[in-house]
């Protein structure tokens, strides 16, 4: 029997993104497989609603505030987590909104104040405590005539603010691994359907064509040399370690992720299987450091240790991952840079999304030759029968 999963995902964005309405789908849906769901209120909602205005409140008092509100999401969202890990069937734990995203409402300074004095830090609250972060893009970004509250009507500053205030919310999770933005590209029912298949990927559950075409991942060969930093939109980099693990099975991929900032780490377990229905799958699992060094000793050495400066950055709506090989490695990884990103478009609507800053040599998405499996394979390709030809 396989293990039971408990899968934590965050559900943000900007006013009128579809988060209540993806919200009750997600639910319906992991419900009719049979999953326990449960819904982590947001935290915010809870206090505002006792009386508290936050334009009444000094500097220090909001500062205080959004400290204890942090806090208190915390010891909210761990007493699911727990009831999570005690229940006997698979668990979707849906927190509206995360510990993230209070960083959008308080400077850097104050924040990284408020990170040291409680002994917090971006890795564990951002990248270890959620296996997953999703973004409804606000319907003022690109779905204008749709935007629109109960309060009042569309009007041109409300659009204006919601656009800030989605672009703050996304913001503030840039650099989690598993962060997808879902934007207003298809009509408001696809939408739903691609946020419900996003989560559906992560977790390796075959939708079949229940959910229709969405999504794919998408990659860029990346010619150097790299911009200045300055080019980038505010970015978060990350150092990468991979490993690929022995497998019996010679079509089934295991491997390794250890990922980084300033020593905080989270470790990352992932097995690859052979295409089902078309799509390959992955089904990926957190790992404790002392997991992590218990199983690197699996390690397969036909592979070089893959390492990398990951950049993480989102700009036109969209989340991109720029990976910078580094040293050591085999010379076909010399000054390799790939981007990636996921999206439904295509054609020229896809080339308009990518960065101009910077040089996009060529897509190289589905080419075996630009497969991180392939890249770190120590054996020339042409004399080796390890070279995998299905991978991307």
């Amino acid at each position: 029997m396989d293990q039971k999963r408990v899968y934590k995902l965050v559900l943000t964005g900007g006013p009128c993104g579809g988060k209540t309405t993806g919200q009750a789908r997600l639910c319906t849906f992991f419900e009719n497989m049979g999953w326990k769901v449960f819904r982590v209120p947001e935290t915010a909602t809870v206090l505002l609603s006792g009386g508290i205005k936050f334009t009444d409140l000094n500097a220090e008092e909001a500062f205080k505030f959004q400290e204890n509100l942090l806090r208190t999401m915390i010891q909210i969202e761990n007493t699911f987590f727990q009831l999570g890990e005690s229940c006997s069937r698979n668990c979707l734990i849906i927190c509206d909104r995360g510990a993230m995203d209070a960083s959008a409402f308080i400077s850097k300074d104050k924040w990284e104040l408020m990170m040291a004095s409680n002994g917090w830090n971006n890795v564990e609250l951002r990248d270890n405590r959620y296996n997953q972060i999703l973004h409804m893009v606000s319907a003022a970004n690109g779905a204008e005539e749709f935007y629109s509250t109960e309060e009042h009507a569309c009007r041109s500053e409300g659009v204006e603010l919601a656009r800030e205030l989605d672009y703050k919310a996304a913001a503030s999770w840039v650099g989690h691994p598993y962060f997808d933005v879902i934007d207003n590209s298809q009509d408001f029912e696809s939408k739903i359907c691609r946020m419900i298949e996003c989560v559906c990927q992560k977790l390796g559950i075959d939708t079949g064509d229940r959910l229709r075409a969405s999504s794919r991942k998408v990659k860029f060969l990346v010619k150097a040399p790299l911009p200045a930093d300055s080019e980038f939109p505010p970015f978060q980099d990350f150092d990468v370690v991979h490993n690929y693990l022995q497998s019996n099975n010679p079509k089934m991929q295991a491997r390794l992720r250890k990922r980084g900032q300033k020593g905080h780490w989270s470790y990352i377990h992932t097995i690859r299987r052979p295409k089902m229905c078309g799509q390959v799958i992955e089904v990926k699992t957190q790992l404790t450091h002392r997991d992590y060094l218990n199983m690197l000793a699996q390690r397969d050495d036909s592979h070089f240790t893959i390492f990398k400066r990951r950049r993480c950055f989102l700009i036109n709506n969209q989340y991109f991952q720029l990976d910078i090989y580094r040293e050591p490695a085999h010379p076909r990884c010399r000054g390799l840079m790939l981007l990636e990103t996921y999206t439904a478009l295509t054609g020229d609507e896809l080339k308009n999304i990518l960065p101009q800053f910077l040089t996009i040599e060529k897509e190289v998405t589905g080419n075996p030759d630009y497969s991180m499996f392939n890249l770190s394979l120590r054996e020339e390709w042409n004399s080796t029968n390890k070279y995998c030809h299905g991978s991307d």
